[in-house]
């Protein structure tokens, strides 16, 4: 009965209903519905999805209007590898070891003594094996499971995630000379790369800058406090400058993640709404500045 009076109350308080299901019953909210009411939790002004002006605002309304089938195999973390290798060549892509629908199929004695573990559809959920000798399996699947049975999709309503084939990939351990493998991670904007973030100290208290094409530190965060490190420019800047134009080529919006190990370039991934558009930029002009970049296209869904 108490239950019943709750709801009934929650009916004659539309505002109070749709927080109630936007924490309890996601999925039964459709995807406009469900972006506005997380943005009205998140962010610190109104969305405006007729006449959007700023960064995050475009995201959103990218998130619901342009769907092109393509964009599922571009964040797909296995199919993406043949998709970029034919536009920037194999040399840049980190060799796959194996692929396994569930985390009880892995072929432990197969993989090497050092290799990386990923969910083709999920962020995070990464096992990072040094040394498979120590190395926890029984955690590792409990982990992988974890990710598999993760939908992405509906924590940010983020279409591309939506259709993935969820599966566990095996990747080979790469490292760099500083330790922390470090991605150097482009936002594009019609092929056109404008800006650049590196993250530090992902696996302690993260933090990052963001950096123009010359290399020069933005004055500005988002979603994580800025490091104070002077950093010099990576070997390999102008490369993936290059790269990341031709990858992202017609396309609104994508940042574009690369891998610079001694020189030598290696593609990460594809991103279509960094922060899933939902991080605060301090000062706050810097969303609207940024938000210039993206021209939007035609809608491809209603």
């Amino acid at each position: 009965m108490n239950r019943l009076i709750h709801w009934f109350h929650l009916i004659g308080n539309p505002r109070k209903l749709l927080d109630s299901l936007l924490l309890k019953m996601p999925w039964a909210l459709s995807d406009r519905l469900y972006i506005e009411c997380t943005w009205r939790t998140k962010m610190s002004y109104k969305l405006d999805l007729d006449n959007p002006q700023t960064y995050n605002e475009k995201l959103q309304w990218l998130k619901l209007f342009d769907r092109q089938p393509i964009y599922t195999t571009m964040v797909d973390k296995y199919a993406v590898k043949k998709y970029v290798a034919e536009i920037i060549g194999e040399k840049h892509i980190i060799p796959t070891i194996g692929v396994w629908e569930r985390p009880e199929d892995i072929e432990w004695d197969k993989l090497p003594n050092q290799f990386v573990l990923k969910c083709t559809h999920d962020s995070g959920g990464l096992v990072i094996c040094r040394d498979k000798e120590t190395l926890d399996k029984k955690a590792a699947i409990k982990k992988l499971n974890k990710s598999l049975h993760n939908n992405y999709y509906m924590a940010g309503r983020e279409w591309p995630y939506k259709n993935v084939h969820r599966r566990i990939l095996a990747e080979k351990f790469m490292s760099d000379e500083f330790g922390d493998l470090r991605d150097y991670k482009f936002f594009c904007f019609n092929g056109e790369p404008k800006m650049m973030f590196l993250l530090k100290e992902r696996s302690k208290k993260a933090r990052l800058n963001f950096y123009d094409l010359d290399f020069n530190k933005l004055p500005f965060e988002r979603g994580y406090p800025n490091f104070d490190d002077e950093v010099e420019k990576p070997k390999g800047w102008d490369e993936m400058i290059k790269l990341a134009r031709m990858l992202s080529k017609n396309i609104p919006q994508v940042r574009v993640d690369f891998y610079d190990i001694n020189g030598e370039i290696y593609f990460g991934e594809l991103t279509f709404s960094p922060g899933s558009g939902f991080e605060t930029f301090y000062p706050e002009e810097w969303d609207k500045t940024i938000g210039e970049w993206i021209k939007l296209p035609a809608r491809s869904l209603s």
